[in-house]
This record gives C-alpha cells, structure tokens and sequence, in this order.
C-alpha cells in the first residue's frame, strides 16, 4: 500500500507512513534473526558433537555456521548461552519423543513389541542428536542444563514404573519400583554403548540392548503371572 500525503500546519506536503507496511519489516526482521539463530543453534550442535562442550569455542561455531564472530555476538553473548539454547531445544524434542514413546496405549502389547515400540524412536532420538548427550551427561557443561536433565530424569521413572506395573500386575509397588530402576538404567548404559560404536556395528548393539531387556523382564512378568492373586 502506498504511504498516504497529508498537509502540516503550514501547508506543507508529507508522507505519512503505511502502518502495514511498518508491521511488515519488523517481522522480515524478526524472521531473518530467527532464521539466523536457527543456523547458530545447527552450527552449534556439529561443534558440541565433535569437540565436546570443553572444546567447543564461539570462534568455532561461528566458523560452521559461515558468519562472523561478530555476528554471532549479536544473538548469543557467550558459549554457555548458546548451549543453554540448544539444551532447551533438545530438552523440548527429548520431552515430546518420550511421550509418545511411552504412551498408555503401549500397554495392550505383548512385552517384546512393547519394548520395540518405546525404545526405538528413543534410540533414534540420540543417535540423530549426538549433542544432546554431549550436554546432558558432560561433567562441564551449565548448571541449568543439568538440572533441567535432572528433573527430566526423575519425570521418566514414573512413568517407566506406571508402564511396567501393568505387566507386573501382582508384584508389590516396591517391586515395581526395583525392576523399572533396574531396567531403566541398563537402558540408559546401553545406549551410550550403542553411541559409541562404530556405525557398521550400532544395529547389532541396538538388538543386544533390546534382547538384554526382554529377557530380564520376560521371566519376571511370567511369574507375576503365576502368582495367586492377592
């Protein structure tokens, strides 16, 4: 729309600007920053990756994103505030991947499809974002980020204990407790070791992981089973 003309006190012609048109380059703007930061937070995520939180720099992650230092400056002040970023991001992704992972609808199926249905998009979730365990386990990293990836954590037991309660219909609370803590923290120690292999031989771990855990709780759910009812 073009600007309008409107008469001043001494009867001099000015422009009046459009406001649609002003409300439109704020958020071209605005756009282009978020974009920007998009790149950043990417850029940060291969340097986190490769280097490590420790020895990742600003100059580094300046350079994989293809700007200047400078520019980088005008969005994030530091290191620990990109990463701040990038570990809310993958906290919201992580938080959004679990939760339909561990959906009560799960529980109508047989242990072994359980056990694919939950543990698959979890592994894929880390393998496809190497930073996010980078951030979440590294011992440097910002106390924001470990406290939020604690709080995380103690949010995922229960809902861990509350899937297999449902197999484990007879067993008492405490035992429900036990075996989801157990079987919780093989995961999580396999999947690390599924991290760390070589890609040719991830496959094969990822089955091994799968088959460790059904095979420790296939038994134990059959005894519940078998329990007289209490």
């Amino acid at each position: 729309m073009p600007e309008a003309n409107s008469d001043d006190a001494e009867g001099t012609r000015r422009k009046v600007p459009d406001p649609a048109a002003a409300t439109a380059r704020p958020r071209r703007r605005q756009a282009r920053g978020e974009r920007r930061i998009a790149q950043i937070l990417d850029a940060a995520a291969t340097v986190f990756s490769t280097a490590g939180y420790t020895g990742a720099s600003t100059n580094a992650i300046a350079r994989e994103a293809g700007i200047s230092p400078g520019t980088l400056y005008q969005f994030f002040p530091n290191k620990e505030a990109i990463a701040v970023e990038l570990g809310d991001q993958l906290l919201r992704r992580w938080r959004a991947t679990y939760g339909r992972a561990l959906t009560p609808a799960h529980l109508e199926l047989p242990l072994e499809e359980l056990l694919e249905a939950v543990l698959d998009p979890l592994i894929r979730f880390n393998h496809e974002n190497p930073a996010f365990g980078v951030l979440m386990h590294g011992p440097d990293v910002p106390g924001k980020i470990a406290m939020d990836h604690a709080d995380l954590h103690s949010s995922l037991l229960p809902q861990v204990e509350g899937i297999l309660s449902g197999y484990l219909s007879e067993a008492s609370p405490a035992e429900v407790s036990r075996i989801a803590r157990l079987a919780f923290a093989t995961f999580k120690a396999g999947l690390d070791l599924t991290l760390s292999v070589e890609p040719d031989e991830r496959d094969a771990y990822i089955t091994e992981l799968k088959t460790l855990l059904f095979r420790y709780l296939q038994p134990l759910v059959e005894d519940c089973r078998t329990r007289p009812a209490s």
